[in-house]
């Protein structure tokens, strides 16, 4: 179901997902002019232009990671993301294919070498809603739903359905103002980060509910043995001896909503595709008809204002 008033609705695109969700669920038989493979190009250009299709947005961005070890969470835990394999040569030239492609299509695209697309997607969402204009966060990521507000959307665009404000304590048990310090307390694995040991979803949950942020948490860390968790004695003297780590896993786990970044609604604004040269890409890629008839429809209702 899409939003009932689109206006001033800004869609925010975790592009990297996408792009990696391509790579691993389309072909790879698919290769350019110079042999290399581009199914992972294919994939995310089928999933963006339906996605501009069914929402004609007024105000959209695609924000791309870099590349791992060199944003500033690195600098604060070296750490960060290490458990994580190096992205397959074949895909990092899939990754240039698909901002080129963006630009292309009239779409604002973002990515910093020290932030990471979470962040500029934080800050685009908190500086546009100085201008009355709500999010909807186009992601697979559930660190994401940290961002949700009132009038936000968390969708997992093709798979999971849409979730609103009230939508995310429901589907991850925690509310979205909370679920940075929850990540602090479980530790998130996907990034490399600990969490304190014995301490999962429930009981991180159960705690959020109880004080609110982590802050409330070990200010009033002497009633933890009154809520009634399983080994709250040990719970207590855990979240004290873990105290540093947890503070440290925040910074990591909460996202930057005020990174330098110009920005304006105007440049959000989608622009008409440029066919002639989506035409050239595409030849380069080797991909039919399908994809510059698509490109065709979106330059149409680009045209039209949406």
């Amino acid at each position: 179901m899409l939003p009932t008033e689109p206006l001033n609705l800004l869609y925010l695109i975790d592009g990297s997902v996408y792009v990696f969700r391509a790579y691993h669920s389309q072909l790879p038989e698919m290769l350019d002019a110079e042999g290399r493979p581009v199914h992972a190009v294919f994939g995310f250009a089928r999933f963006l232009g339906d996605l501009l299709e069914r929402t004609r947005p007024q105000f959209v961005a695609v924000a791309f990671d870099r590349r791992l070890a060199t944003s500033y969470r690195n600098e604060i835990y070296p750490a960060y993301k290490a458990n994580r394999e190096p992205a397959p040569a074949d895909l990092a030239a899939q990754f240039e294919y698909c901002r080129d492609l963006c630009a292309r299509l009239g779409l604002a695209v973002f990515v910093d070498s020290h932030y990471e697309a979470d962040d500029v997607i934080g800050t685009l969402a908190h500086r546009m809603r100085a201008h009355g204009i709500r999010s909807a966060f186009i992601t697979r990521d559930k660190d994401l739903a940290q961002l949700v507000r009132d009038g936000d959307l968390y969708w997992d665009f093709g798979a999971r359905g849409q979730l609103g404000y009230r939508d995310v304590e429901r589907h991850f048990g925690v509310a979205p103002e909370r679920f940075a310090d929850y990540l602090a307390l479980t530790g998130d694995t996907s990034d490399n980060i600990p969490g304190v040991p014995g301490i999962g979803p429930k009981t991180a949950a159960a705690l959020m509910r109880a004080f609110g942020s982590i802050d409330e948490l070990y200010a009033g860390l002497g009633r933890v043995a009154t809520l009634g968790l399983r080994g709250a004695r040990e719970l207590r003297e855990r979240l004290h001896e873990h105290r540093e780590a947890v503070y440290l896993a925040r910074r990591l786990t909460r996202i930057v909503c005020d990174m330098p970044l110009e920005a304006s609604p105007e440049q959000l604004r989608p622009r008409v595709p440029d066919l002639q040269s989506l035409g050239t890409l595409y030849d380069r890629l080797g991909f039919g008809p399908l994809l510059r008839h698509q490109g065709e429809r979106l330059a149409a209702l680009a045209a039209q204002g949406g």
